[in-house]
C-alpha cells in the first residue's frame, strides 16, 4: 500500500505545471492550444521536436522570433526537459 502512495505521488509531481510554463501561456494558451493562429499549437507536440525547436532558438541563430528567442534565452536544459514532457503530454485538442 505505501508503495501504491509513493508512485501516485510520483506520478502527480510530474503532471504538476513546471513553473516556467508561465512564459508559455500569453502564445500558446493555457492549455498549449493557441488562441491565435499565429502561434502553434503544443499540446500534444512530440517531446524531441520541441526540445530541438527550443534550442534552436536559444542557443542559435537557425531560429529567430522576437518573441519566442527572448523568452527561450531564459530557458535551462532542465526547465526545457520539464516543459517539453508536460506540454507532450497534454491532449492534442481541448
Amino acid at each position: 500500500m505505501f508503495l501504491i502512495l509513493i508512485l501516485i505521488h510520483a506520478l502527480s509531481l510530474n503532471a504538476a505545471e513546471p513553473a516556467k510554463a508561465k512564459l508559455c501561456v500569453a502564445c500558446h494558451g493555457e492549455k498549449g492550444i493557441s488562441p491565435n493562429d499565429l502561434w502553434p499549437n503544443i499540446a500534444g507536440q512530440k517531446k524531441a521536436y520541441m526540445i530541438k525547436q527550443i534550442k534552436a532558438f536559444r542557443d542559435s541563430k537557425k531560429r529567430e522570433d522576437p518573441l519566442m528567442t527572448p523568452i527561450s534565452k531564459q530557458l535551462t536544459d532542465k526547465d526545457i526537459e520539464e516543459l517539453t514532457t508536460y506540454y507532450s503530454k497534454m491532449k492534442a485538442c481541448p
